[in-house]
């Protein structure tokens, strides 16, 4: 059976995610229900770091944290790893938080993996991967960053918004 695939939309191209919902079910049907929803348009990519990853998914063009459903459990010791084209699910210092931010590696990433069931171990739950269009992942790391909204740093200047998520 061939994964699920979702197509994010930005202002800056598309880029197609394959979904691993035998190794990350509880993530990709996470992750689902917020392309379902509509709840990715008009969010924008918040935290873009070269040489690192690219984060959005939470918040709207005016900094607005939008609001998400209940926490999804993680699942980063399924094996999948934080390597280049993976996508990930963010969350804060507590394992178990993430909702609807997720983030694309642009490098390999092994800092991030599951090295253990504790707080410094868990890791970040690897759900996807994108297989086209990591040419404008690319430009989106690559763009100019610095202080917006509640952030000091690592904001694109030029805003990069989802303008549409959807099944492929």
């Amino acid at each position: 059976m061939a994964p699920t695939t979702v197509v994010i939309d930005t202002s800056l191209g598309s880029f197609t995610i394959a979904l691993d919902s035998e190794r990350a079910p509880k993530s990709v049907a996470n992750f689902l229900s917020y392309v379902d929803s509509g709840h990715f348009t008009g969010t924008i990519f918040h935290r873009v770091i070269d040489g690192f990853m690219t984060q959005g998914g939470g918040y709207t063009e005016s900094y607005d944290r939008k609001p998400t459903s209940a926490p999804v459990e993680n699942e980063a010791d399924n094996g999948l790893k934080n390597l280049r084209g993976t996508v990930a699910m963010a969350r804060t210092s507590d394992p178990h938080s993430a909702t609807a931010q997720f983030f694309i590696n642009v490098k390999d990433n092994a800092s991030l993996d599951h090295k253990g069931k504790n707080d410094s171990g868990w890791g970040y739950t690897v759900f996807g991967q994108v297989t086209v269009g990591m040419d404008i992942v690319d430009r989106i790391k690559s763009v100019k960053t610095g202080a917006a909204g509640p952030f000091t740093k690592d904001a694109p200047i030029e805003p990069i918004v989802i303008t549409g998520a959807r099944r492929g």
